[in-house]
């Protein structure tokens, strides 16, 4: 019979296995690695429970009698440095969020592998936490840091950016009439997404998955970075509340936010300098229409109007937007519709007096890779999608699940929103001379035609010639380039999309084209990496980068007509 002190901890030390079977210490168990959900009090940490039990096992020889466990030199930072950290397991809460298995989603990867990433991955096996060490002594310290470079397109940005470090001011290296300014697009990982899609993070160990040692991280990134507006994907409300929105605050930022609607904890924030620009409004966009089977998603957007406080005419504004797209892959359908009203947004914001849209600037995570249908309709402006399925649409899948047909409408038409992603305008006839009006307006038959065949479209327009700041691939060696990296996959998701001024210099500029709206020069980006190169810190989150993501970065010049 084991001592007593054994049988509480066997009464305490008990986990959920797929929400329904309940393992003991003292009944076998399936050979696999699980984080107990109960432990005692005196635990500062959940201990690991072996998965390998038989009838003769024994505590480990430092797991003895209380006196003796409290009084040894025992330490945390020693334990978990030699050990793997796997959060509870459970199934997303909500339909259409991460899933809880992503496969990799672009081909011809094989050269850029490593190690980890050839493991195969479908048993589900967790790693062992004696792997996880081997791994760290075959490639070296995991401590390092992603080394990321600046990419110029203009010589004087090189000079200024040399001059900020130096801190000089820009008016004294630049012209008085140039306005530039800095945009960062990161998607910070939500705290509760981190947990219910613990799987992604089977790589990392316990105390890198902690809000407490994540949040100086990735605060201290931004401080680095010193970006002008901040478009931030992915931050939870009450830490926003708390801890993200003061502390930009005390960094000079004003801080917009819209929180997802339904009880999704997290949203969309969009920050910028208050010696830099000024609020000129704010308008959030609320994805899920109670009234539209098909928007029942909590997804949404923020779009910002700002003008600048110098070096430009008084009427000068910026249009900066943020969102987060849905990820199912299989839903396509959703997808669209989503980029549809916030560019029906966007562009009841953005004109202008002479009848141009000001300069806009597009941030996000997109959930769609680049070349798929969405990622080319936001760039070229225009999108048919007959006969496309909906598993296609964002090109997340190489063999997509979603293999139903778009439907022609995409969305119905009391969305009030038209096929070129603009809102209706809804006219009220006037009770004078309505009769003679409404017949008037009666079409004849090759009219009511043309009209149907108009309602049944299968293009999709937008009124931007929008570019890429990143190219998405190096052209050296056509390896992709990547903007988030975990234990399932290492793709491009996030961009940032920008109006390119129509000018001669924007032809060296990889990826630019011509823009009727206008009014950005791209002058620099902080280049991105491999999925190799991750991987050699132990891919995301790491040491120093406490997100799944990567923080892209651009910087701009607003031309003046």
């Amino acid at each position: 019979m084991l001592p007593r002190h054994v049988q509480r901890l066997g009464r305490d030390w008990i986990t959920h296995w797929n929400g329904s079977q309940i393992l003991a210490l003292n009944s076998p168990v399936s050979s696999s690695m699980r984080w107990a959900g109960h432990y005692p009090p005196w635990a500062s940490f959940p201990l690991p429970i072996s998965a390998d039990f038989s009838t003769n096992w024994r505590f480990p020889p430092f797991l003895g009698p209380w006196r003796q466990f409290q009084n040894s030199n025992w330490h945390l930072d020693n334990y978990t440095q030699s050990c793997c950290f796997h959060l509870p397991n459970p199934s997303m809460k909500s339909e259409g969020e991460e899933p809880l298995t992503k496969k990799r989603k672009l081909s011809g990867q094989d050269d850029a592998s490593t190690p980890e990433q050839q493991t195969d991955l479908s048993d589900q096996k967790e790693v062992s936490c004696l792997s996880v060490a081997q791994n760290e002594e075959k490639h070296g310290s995991k401590k390092g840091t992603i080394k990321r470079h600046w990419e110029y397109f203009c010589q004087q940005s090189k000079t200024m950016k040399i001059a900020k470090n130096k801190g000089s001011d820009q008016s004294s290296t630049g012209s008085e009439a140039a306005f530039d300014f800095t945009v960062m697009s990161y998607n910070i990982l939500s705290q509760n997404l981190l947990e219910d899609n613990s799987h992604l993070y089977r790589h990392c160990r316990q105390r890198l998955l902690f809000w407490t040692y994540r949040f100086p991280n990735i605060l201290q990134e931004i401080k680095e970075l010193d970006a002008d507006v901040l478009c931030l994907q992915e931050v939870q409300e009450d830490h926003y509340r708390t801890e993200i929105k003061s502390s930009l605050e005390s960094l000079g930022y004003h801080c917009e936010y819209k929180m997802r609607t339904g009880r999704k904890p997290d949203g969309c924030a969009i920050c910028f300098k208050t010696s830099k620009f000024s609020l000129i409004s704010s308008n959030p966009v609320e994805f899920f229409r109670r009234d539209i089977p098909l928007l029942d998603r909590d997804n949404v957007g923020l779009v910002l109007l700002l003008q600048p406080r110098f070096h430009c005419k008084a009427n000068a504004a910026i249009c900066i937007a943020n969102t987060h797209l849905l990820y199912n892959p299989r839903r396509g359908d959703i997808k669209l519709t989503q980029l549809a009203m916030l560019l029906a947004e966007i562009a009841s914001v953005a004109p202008q007096k002479d009848g141009s849209f000001c300069p806009i600037i597009i941030c996000g995570d997109f959930n769609s890779v680049p070349g798929s249908p969405l990622y080319r309709f936001i760039k070229e402006g225009k999108l048919n999608y007959e006969g496309l399925a909906i598993g296609k649409v964002s090109g997340q899948e190489q063999f997509p699940r979603g293999q139903r047909i778009l439907s022609i409408p995409i969305w119905p038409k009391k969305l009030g929103i038209s096929q070129n992603c603009v809102y209706e305008i809804k006219q009220q006839p006037k009770e004078e001379n309505a009769g003679e009006k409404l017949e008037a307006a009666k079409p004849d038959n090759t009219q009511k035609i043309a009209i149907a065949s108009e309602k049944l479209s299968s293009k999709l327009r937008h009124h931007f010639k929008l570019s890429s700041v990143y190219s998405h691939y190096f052209p050296e060696t056509g390896i992709p380039e990547v903007t988030t990296c975990h234990s399932r996959s290492a793709v491009t998701v996030d961009y940032i999309f920008y109006s390119a001024a129509n000018d001669d210099d924007t032809a060296d500029q990889p990826g630019v084209e011509d823009s009727f709206c206008g009014g950005l020069k791209l002058l620099g980006r902080l280049a991105l990496v491999t999925e190799k190169d991750l991987w050699t810190v132990n891919g995301l989150p790491n040491e120093k980068n406490s997100s799944d993501h990567l923080p892209l970065l651009a910087e701009f010049r607003l031309i003046e007509r």
